[in-house]
């Protein structure tokens, strides 16, 4: 659910290989933020790098390889939803991370998200990291349902694009000054239509 985080660690095999992936795609964040897709050159994150181009090209091949991984490396995180014990809180809890991301700046996730506009490669990995994140937080779902805040069979999809959909419209779409209430607010929204069954899918079986 949460965009992709400024750092997020490596878990493929250690060495010198992994180091310069990591001294790449730190690279690839860092020139994003200060130049955008429009500035983003396989030559300038090279340099930053502090590594040859042809390296970048062999194992990228281009703009869109670059974009690509970085957003793949975003879900190899150990990243997992708010627990705070009730379903309003960790919806809150994740929102504010939500907001914190996108009002910061230079925003990552937000050029990312730009960008994979412009990249078919990018695109495709941003979708895998959309849909690692809400099965990622199907967790908050579930114990909720467990805690019996929500009925049984909650779409968790649904109720978790409710929540965190008015942070990225007022942010991103409208580009909104941000509202320190609006985590809380949107998670109450949702929260309180979920219990109310909005969300609640036929269980299997029903006619």
């Amino acid at each position: 659910m949460t965009p992709p985080p400024d750092s997020p660690p490596d878990r493929r095999p250690g060495g010198r290989t992994a180091r310069i992936r990591a001294q790449v795609l730190d690279a690839v964040r860092t020139e994003l933020g200060e130049h955008g897709y429009e500035g983003l050159t396989v030559e300038g994150v090279a340099a930053r790098a502090g590594v040859h181009r042809a390296t970048v090209y062999r194992r990228w091949q281009d703009v869109g390889g670059l974009l690509a991984d970085v957003l793949d490396a975003a879900g190899e995180d150990d990243w997992a939803p708010p627990d705070t014990g009730s379903l309003r809180g960790d919806l809150t809890a994740l929102n504010q991370q939500i907001q914190d991301s996108l009002v910061v700046r230079p925003s990552i996730p937000q050029a990312l998200m730009a960008a994979s506009f412009r990249s078919t490669r990018a695109a495709d990995a941003q979708q895998r990291l959309w849909e690692d994140r809400y099965a990622r937080c199907e967790a908050v779902v579930e114990r909720a349902v467990e805690r019996g805040e929500l009925p049984p069979h909650t779409d968790a999809r649904r109720l978790l694009i409710a929540a965190t959909a008015p942070l990225y419209h007022q942010l991103v779409l409208l580009r909104t000054a941000p509202d320190p209430g609006m985590p809380a607010d949107a998670a109450n929204t949702a929260a309180l239509a979920a219990a109310a069954g909005a969300f609640t899918r036929a269980a299997p079986g029903a006619p």
